[in-house]
């Protein structure tokens, strides 16, 4: 199972990222802005995903790792449960949550040489 201290040392090795409280949870943020934060329960994880489609996609096709609630809807957001997702798949959604929300300049900056986003920022 992944713990909060797997998500934060996921997230902290991304390029200028830094941890802060968020409604009284460990949140990162790249360059001030949130890009992943632990919910209240301690096992789920809010993640923003690129589109509401993409979003729908994830619950359809992994209802036992994604969930949301009804203050998220509406919004491109997730909540992975931590007692499912493994470890490699995290990291995947980690970063690509942090690439939605780096300046553009930094993502760019950081995608792998051969242009495909998947792994590493």
């Amino acid at each position: 199972m992944v713990t909060e201290d797997d998500v934060r040392g996921l997230a902290l090795a991304l390029p200028e990222t830094a941890e802060r409280a968020m409604y009284g949870t460990p949140a990162f943020y790249v360059r001030g802005k949130w890009f992943a934060r632990m919910r209240e329960e301690g096992d789920l994880l809010v993640l923003p995903v690129p589109s509401e489609e993409h979003k729908h996609e994830l619950l359809t096709a992994e209802p036992a790792t994604f969930t949301t609630t009804p203050h998220y809807d509406g919004h491109a957001i997730v909540l992975v449960r931590l007692a499912a997702v493994d470890p490699g798949e995290l990291g995947e959604l980690l970063a690509e949550a942090w690439r939605l929300r780096a300046p553009k300049g930094l993502a760019a900056a950081a995608e792998p040489a051969d242009g495909h986003g998947r792994g590493s920022p």
